[in-house]
């Protein structure tokens, strides 16, 4: 059976296949980006995942049941960053207002080295933590995925990975920008796999292409069938071994075996009267933003003027302080004590701030972390979900690079993360993404690595208000930022938020990334005069978001940067 582009057709298919009582005719079931659905919704960045998450919803599942099925659908649809070989974080909130976080980030091997990256000059090995098998970590998705899912899911798990295992076998078709992505990165697949992978075809790709996967739907058929073991142990894990010994791999049984994911408290936050929840450590996203919005709850312009001069000179400066705080502060805190709660705090904050000067810009060469007194391709994805009980998940998840490290494993079919570059391979080295690390977040075996994902959710008035999230490696935390006071603040609908135009600071390198797109040159003229350095980009994050608007209803924000798509009914 041929599956379909569209997430309505998707949905189709996928009631054929598992309600025979229920046609298409019994709901109205909308796509596209902007709208506006009342009984459940998922936004994505691949209409074939949105339109299999809301099919689970149409069938009676809840949102969790909806987000198992719309992360297996990522990874077989958005090979780019969708993912069972790499891992991720989420946010959850249940429809009685109680709320959790899972880390499912990868873990650096047993076998790893503080100085394993490093020549015996210890200088960086160029490529060794990004391209080879060395880069990889023990991946977490099937274990958060399936934790989350055995937590707070209602349909059993065959249900929900079917689609998925269906999409894999029968293929799909791939879009304009999948086609152009998978050509640039053919010479990487040829030369980093030493066996036929499905992404590489004898001709170039062309939209409209089918992309089928059938060793990755066996692997899915022995999640489906076994759970946490169909991935962990047996044969699917004798394949990752198998694939980790032809190199430099560290990666063994014990280190899946013994892999689990992590249920940690949020940080949480208030911002204008909303009550902000997001990610701890080992991601340093909640931090950061809850750190920004205070910061912008004092400072900022009673009467606040989207892309002013004065805003965004704001913000940046704000942003240069937080990433510094970042570069020193933040780690696993299973290894280092990481402060939070000092880092959030209002008179920090100040402090932090104290230097700052209205009319020109600061030195990040002159500005370190703050003083406290002790008592991450920027290819990511992000799915929203929110369902007919206002149960709702953020749920950020990657292989860090595009492709991870563009290493298929035999016989599996699935892709290896290329993770481990996001720990500090040498203090003051940055990383693929120009984030400079310290010691928190130094190389170690059975650590987690510093992320920037920022999953979160947002209550008003103790009700469910946003969900949302973004992938961009370092801009990730700019993104959900900037699109949380594109509301809040600035008050457009969730559409408008995240397409608006972004720029991005990181303390280092010592610029303000802007995107192609922001065509006000005023604007750059005068940050320009106040001393900031300017540097253009094609894009800035990719936000899926959704806002529960007057009545209940839910609004959608897909990033038009994307392939992305909302679906719901």
């Amino acid at each position: 059976m041929r599956r379909y582009f569209f997430c309505v057709n998707a949905i189709l298919l996928l009631l054929v296949l598992t309600v025979s009582s229920c046609t298409y005719e019994d709901y109205e079931i909308k796509q596209g980006r902007g709208i506006v659905c009342s009984n459940g919704m998922v936004v994505s960045a691949h209409p074939e995942a949105s339109g299999i998450g809301t099919g689970i919803l149409i069938e009676g599942g809840n949102a969790f049941d909806a987000a198992a099925a719309t992360a297996f659908a990522l990874a077989v649809s958005y090979p780019t960053a969708g993912n069972i070989g790499g891992g991720g974080l989420m946010v959850i909130r249940d429809s009685d207002g109680r709320y959790a976080t899972l880390d499912c980030r990868e873990k650096a091997p047993d076998s790893a080295m503080n100085d394993m990256y490093l020549d015996e000059e210890d200088n960086i090995i160029k490529g060794m933590s990004t391209s080879t098998l060395a880069a990889s970590g023990v991946p977490g998705s099937v274990a958060g995925i399936l934790e989350m899912h055995s937590e707070y899911g209602s349909l059993p798990l065959k249900k929900i990975i079917q689609p998925s295992i269906d999409l894999a076998r029968e293929g799909f078709p791939v879009t304009s920008r999948q086609a152009k992505s998978l050509n640039s990165v053919r010479k990487r697949f040829i030369n980093r796999n030493d066996h036929p992978v499905p992404f590489v075809k004898d001709n170039l790709w062309a939209e409209g292409d089918t992309l089928i996967q059938a060793d990755l739907a066996r692997t899915l058929e022995r999640i489906r069938d076994n759970g946490t073991e169909g991935f962990y142990s047996g044969s699917t894990a004798d394949m990752i071994v198998k694939e980790m010994k032809k190199g430099n791999g560290l990666i063994n049984h014990n280190d899946l075996e013994n892999y689990s994911a992590v249920w940690r408290e949020p940080v949480t936050g208030m911002y204008s009267g909303y009550k902000i929840i997001s990610i701890p450590p080992p991601s340093s996203g909640g931090v950061a933003v809850m750190q920004l919005l205070g910061i912008m709850e004092d400072m900022l312009n009673e009467q606040p003027v989207f892309h002013s001069s004065e805003d965004v000179h704001l913000m940046i400066e704000a942003e240069r302080r937080i990433y510094a705080d970042r570069s020193f502060y933040l780690g696993d805190p299973d290894f280092v004590e990481i402060p939070v709660n000092e880092l959030v705090n209002k008179d920090y904050l100040i402090d932090r701030m104290s230097d700052f000067d209205t009319l020109k810009t600061s030195s990040s060469a002159n500005i370190s972390h703050g003083l406290i007194v002790a008592p991450e391709s920027e290819e990511t994805t992000h799915f929203s979900v929110i369902d007919k009980d206002h149960n709702a998940i953020a749920f950020t998840t990657t292989l860090n690079s595009s492709y991870g490290n563009c290493i298929v494993v035999e016989g599996a079919g699935f892709l290896l993360n290329n993770e481990m570059d996001d720990f500090s391979s040498k203090p003051g080295y940055p990383n693929i993404y120009g984030l400079i690390g310290g010691e928190a977040n130094s190389v170690q075996p059975g650590k987690r690595m510093l992320s920037s994902m920022t999953p979160a959710i947002v209550e008003k008035d103790n009700n469910l208000y946003m969900v949302l999230g973004s992938p961009g490696g370092s801009t990730i935390i700019t993104s959900v930022f900037q699109t949380l006071l594109n509301v809040l603040e600035y008050q457009m609908n969730m559409q408008q938020a995240v397409d608006a135009p972004r720029f991005h600071h990181q303390w280092m390198p010592d610029l303000v990334y802007f995107e192609k797109l922001e065509a006000d040159s005023v604007l750059i003229r005068k940050l320009e005069n106040m001393g900031h350095n300017i540097q253009w980009r094609s894009s800035i994050g990719r936000v899926d978001a959704i806002r529960i608007i007057k009545g209940g209803k839910m609004e959608a924000g897909a990033d038009s940067r994307g392939d992305d798509m909302a679906c719901g009914y």
